[in-house]
């Protein structure tokens, strides 16, 4: 059975993840300070919001990962954990770059994350939000980053893994941002989240800048397809999830997706918030809260995001 989600879930926490493994839940996401990664943990979604946050690393005080903490990200693989974030450095604020840690701890709030460094790509350019899944026995990274020769500030692209902090042949395109939704104040493709279900795997995505226009764009793809070909990956043409004035949602956006205590039915994870207009650059505005709610599935096998509930419990 599902518990009643109140949300806002965890005020002040855009970018979150949430994971469950060990029959527990794991939560992340970007602090408003942008300073240190967080870990709380909690035996149900609804205490998360009253865990106590064990901060797991900080930034440097110069050099690389010295500044702009973003969007950590936590996996489990092959036993370890990792969290992927992006990070850029004193005097170059937004040089970000995608970065790893490591810790074989079987909890991640203990234990030693060492620092696997830069995740290499064929570029030196502006990246974030590296996330990690496999499909068929191959483990697979997506992550955003700006191709200097595309006019655009960050695309998608796909690549396979050797190691969780190392890529393996070919780094391809899969998304960039073309249509009018994704363009609005800048033309962004970011913060890919990755659900495999009935033969398929789907990424939603983030898209245009972080006010009331941010949404979530949708790909997919058969799983038994080659997902390093471009050609296998089919784009909505419409937002899957947008601001929703009349629940008094706005710019909902950079998901993730986990399973609720039911153990079947799939989560929504997602920030958002309440109000439209922002004063001063939305980047530096604390209020995009962590929410939740089911995600639910068409008969066609697609999923069906509806809107971004009220706040309250649903």
């Amino acid at each position: 059975m599902i518990p009643a989600y109140r949300n806002p879930l965890v005020p002040n926490r855009a970018d979150p993840y949430i994971v469950y493994e060990d029959r527990r839940y794991w939560f992340t996401a970007s602090v408003p300070e942008y300073d240190r990664i967080e870990i709380r943990s909690a035996l149900t979604i609804p205490e998360l919001a009253s865990a106590k946050p064990v901060t797991v690393w900080a930034k440097h005080p110069d050099g690389p990962m010295s500044a702009n903490v973003w969007a950590p990200e936590l996996h489990r693989i092959d036993g370890k954990w990792y969290i992927y974030f992006a990070a850029g450095r004193v005097g170059a604020i937004f040089d970000i770059r995608n970065y790893v840690l490591e810790n074989p701890a079987a909890d991640p709030t203990s234990g030693t994350w060492t620092e696997r460094g830069l995740l290499q790509t064929q570029w030196d350019s502006f990246a974030l939000d590296a996330t990690s899944f496999a499909v068929g026995g191959q483990r697979y990274l997506i992550w955003a980053q700006r191709d200097p020769a595309i006019a655009s500030n960050s695309n998608l692209y796909i690549s396979a893994t050797a190691k969780p902090w190392t890529l393996r042949g070919p780094q391809v395109r899969i998304s960039q941002p073309e249509l009018d939704w994704e363009c609005i104040g800048f033309r962004v493709n970011e913060g890919p989240a990755v659900l495999v279900r009935q033969g398929r795997v789907f990424v939603s995505y983030s898209a245009s800048a972080t006010d009331a226009n941010y949404c979530l764009g949708l790909l997919s793809a058969a799983a038994g397809s080659n997902l390093l070909d471009p050609a296998s990956w089919r784009k909505s043409q419409e937002p899957v999830f947008q601001t929703s004035p009349n629940n008094r949602q706005f710019g909902p956006g950079h998901n993730s997706f986990t399973v609720a205590e039911d153990g079947v039915t799939d989560l929504l994870v997602y920030h958002a918030r309440n109000y439209r207009e922002i004063e001063g650059d939305p980047l530096w505005n604390p209020d995009r809260h962590t929410r939740v709610q089911a995600l639910r599935w068409r008969s066609d096998g697609t999923p069906d995001f509806g809107q971004p509930v009220a706040d309250g419990v649903q």
